[in-house]
């Protein structure tokens, strides 16, 4: 895309789970493209810290699980930027790593409340303003893991097909509004949420944790990890001139998943 096309100025971006990783890379970027940015995230600290070094910006702690304190959070954006242009909903967790006949209920609807609640709180929000205003971009953040099957991780793969799904119906809810709505869908990405993953997969296939690092990368034709400025580099695509006409779809940046660990 042109200088131009990449420059956001003046746009009103909302982001959940920016506290870190991909939501922080986003925030950064989109700061950088000349946005304004309101985020949230669990960890309260988290998300002040990223904000206090973008110009503008707010950062707040809220659980996305919670309506009421997503409200509180979602009032609070509103007020801060005016409106809304783009929604990142990003927040997700891992799960519980586990076969399926091993897995809590309890556990299992703690992971699609995150990863699929959380994306519909956010969503529904933003739909509410996009659709009268005429204009607007959603990017929900799935993951590789929502375009295929992945052995002990169950809930979390579920979760992020629902995602997908999601984000397809809301592409032609508001398609005919002006509105775009995209998902990503990231492969393994370096950082200390992955390193969770790594730690807890190799516990339950009595693996190292090298070897599970291995795998991920030995699954992609690259054979590579990707990074959290990748994954907010499509990001800032999406929301851009550039990409005023890309909608509906499920984007990997994964270096080409052939097979899942």
């Amino acid at each position: 895309m042109t200088p131009a096309e990449a420059r956001l100025d003046g746009k009103r971006v909302v982001i959940t789970a920016g506290g870190g990783g991909i939501g922080a890379a986003m925030a950064r970027r989109f700061s950088e493209a000349g946005a304004r940015i309101a985020l949230c995230d669990i960890d309260a600290a988290a998300a002040e810290a990223v904000a206090v070094d973008l110009p503008g910006a707010i950062g707040l702690g809220a659980d996305v699980t919670d309506e009421t304190a997503m409200d509180a959070f979602f009032n609070a954006a509103g007020a801060h930027l005016g409106g809304v242009d783009v929604l990142c909903a990003n927040a997700g967790t891992g799960g519980p790593v586990a076969p399926l006949a091993e897995i809590d209920l309890a556990d299992w609807r703690a992971c699609l409340s995150v990863n699929l609640d959380g994306a519909f709180l956010a969503c529904r929000w933003a739909a509410r303003r996009m659709g009268p205003q005429g204009s607007g971009a959603m990017i929900l953040t799935s993951s590789t893991s929502g375009l295929y099957g992945v052995p002990t991780r169950s809930p979390y793969v579920t979760a992020k097909w629902g995602v997908i799904g999601l984000m397809k119906t809301l592409a032609m809810e508001l398609g005919p509004k002006g509105v775009r709505v995209n998902a990503l869908c990231p492969g393994a990405v370096e950082g200390p949420r992955m390193d969770r993953v790594v730690a807890a997969e190799a516990l339950a296939r009595q693996m190292t944790e090298a070897e599970v690092r291995a795998l991920y990368a030995e699954g992609t034709s690259m054979r590579s990890w990707v990074t959290a400025d990748e994954i907010a580099d499509m990001a800032l695509f999406l929301a851009s001139p550039a990409g005023r006409h890309v909608s509906g779809q499920a984007i990997a940046i994964d270096g080409h998943t052939e097979r899942m660990t």
